[in-house]
């Protein structure tokens, strides 16, 4: 066994990258409050080749040292929208017709495993603050919640180590991989 080098890859440029159809999967970060965060799930985004991300209140915004820090150009390969509020954004997604999953532990929230991509054409991810979570509001306007089987004795994950689960996982049913 051998590491690839980059070139082994194949990865397309980002003009390429930007070219190619997109899973009709968005992620909206409501209230993130870490750059850092921001940036990892846009270069999460980016591998998973979803539609796009809606950064929502408080949320940083490209340009930003720490959010391309940590996205390493995939702020230029992600399409992103600013929302001042995360309704604001849900209401548009649902317009366009997508199912709002949030990702938080509720009174209804299902195991992230049992949920099945395949019975909605697009799927809008929500996932909250790193101490707050998703907000009321964002709950709110969602149509289902989910959240990751959990066995420690901590209550949540990392918001970015949580957004790449889910929307690996979501990629994965929505591409119909083995």
């Amino acid at each position: 066994m051998r590491k690839l080098k980059l070139q082994e890859l194949n990865r397309p440029d980002v003009d390429t990258y930007r070219a190619t159809d997109k899973l009709p999967l968005v992620l909206v970060l409501d209230d993130i409050r870490s750059a850092l965060n921001v940036g990892s799930l846009f270069r999460t985004a980016d591998a998973m080749g979803i539609a796009e991300i809606c950064l929502c209140g408080i949320t940083a915004t490209p340009p930003s040292r720490e959010i391309t820090k940590t996205a390493i150009g995939a702020t230029e390969s992600v399409a992103w929208q600013y929302y001042e509020d995360v309704t604001v954004a849900l209401a548009s997604l649902s317009a366009r017709g997508f199912h709002i999953l949030t990702i938080e532990q509720t009174d209804r929230s299902v195991k992230l495993t049992d949920f099945d991509a395949s019975k909605h054409e697009q799927i809008a991810v929500i996932v909250g603050n790193e101490v707050y979570g998703v907000s009321e509001s964002a709950i709110a306007k969602s149509h289902e919640a989910v959240e990751i089987a959990q066995y420690g004795t901590k209550h949540s994950l990392n918001v970015s180590v949580c957004g790449g689960i889910v929307l690996h996982h979501l990629s994965h049913q929505m591409r119909k991989l083995p």
